[in-house]
């Protein structure tokens, strides 16, 4: 997504943002040969006679001199869960202030699902949103109403500006969510999948468990490339910190790169594997590449679970 035409500040109104990366968005699939899916959001049907004349559109009537009414959440809706780690290590790298080309991984995925919820208004899909670390932080169910929507955009707002020390146990949160999502809904997870108390295997279990509804469940595994997947830094000796633990230890990186590089990259094979074994898609996310990703992914999802 190139936001160029943003100032590179502070971001201080993240609902013009993503409205910004949403028109973004859909400028580029019309001018590429992407096709499959819907770009005209609303939907109409005939008005008929005794029907109240509430969502008449007298815009489309005064185009085409006939009645349409507009179709709402009721006969379109379908059903989004946002789930965000706010743990210690989706806070780095350590950035001063958030911009627009400056985000830890809190912070992008923080816009990131803002735009999502941008692109779910004008599909008239309802959105909810969970949010934790060492606690359940926050917790809203889905709606589809402009109110709900601009209190979950207060929400990640407050992401942008947050700071956290905490370590997080994701597998127990999941659970704690999945027994409160009933109706089958589309569920978006942004973690970075680090945890330090349980294995893998008790965190993809909460995985599997927020499929049991056969809810379709996407896992955007979000991480910096330049630093946490290519380990591209300087070769003046750094000490290195666990956000999360506080473990440090003193390298040379030129020394460890080849090996840390061919140990992530195992890694990242081994979460898309067990995704594949419980069908769960798994999306690795760069910070730095943008939200387009993000967005397609929901649209193919979205026609999947429809």
């Amino acid at each position: 997504m190139d936001l160029s035409n943003v100032q590179s500040s502070e971001i201080k109104n993240l609902d013009i943002l993503a409205k910004r990366v949403v028109e973004g968005f859909i400028t580029g699939m019309h001018k590429s040969p992407f096709h499959g899916f819907s770009v005209e959001f609303s939907e109409h049907k005939l008005y008929n006679k005794g029907e109240s004349t509430r969502h008449i559109d007298w815009k489309l009537f005064a185009k085409t001199e006939k009645l349409y009414t507009k179709k709402y959440e009721e006969e379109t809706n379908l059903r989004c869960h946002i789930i965000i780690d706010n743990s210690a290590s989706m806070h780095y790298p350590i950035v001063k202030k958030q911009t627009v080309d400056s985000l830890n991984k809190v912070g992008f995925s923080a816009v990131a699902a803002a735009a999502l919820m941008e692109i779910f208004k004008k599909q008239r899909d309802a959105v909810g949103l969970s949010i934790y670390s060492d606690t359940y932080e926050y917790y809203a169910p889905e709606k589809g109403s402009e109110r709900h929507r601009k209190m979950l955009l207060n929400q990640l707002e407050q992401l942008l500006v947050s700071d956290s020390k905490t370590t997080t146990d994701t597998y127990r949160y999941l659970h704690e969510i999945a027994e409160k999502i009933y109706r089958r809904s589309l569920i978006f997870v942004f973690t970075d999948m680090f945890q330090t108390s349980k294995n893998d295997e008790a965190l993809f279990e909460a995985l599997r468990h927020l499929k049991y509804n056969k809810h379709e469940v996407v896992l955007f595994h979000t991480f910096d490339g330049k630093t946490e997947l290519n380990f591209n830094f300087d070769n003046a000796p750094k000490k290195f910190v666990d956000l999360e633990t506080g473990e440090e230890i003193n390298v040379y990186a030129e020394n460890v790169q080849e090996k840390y590089k061919e140990i992530i990259e195992n890694y990242f094979k081994e979460l898309k594997n067990k995704c594949l074994q419980y069908k769960i898609d798994y999306v690795p996310v760069d910070i730095h590449s943008g939200f387009n990703q993000i967005l397609t992914k929901y649209l193919i999802s979205r026609k999947k679970i429809k």
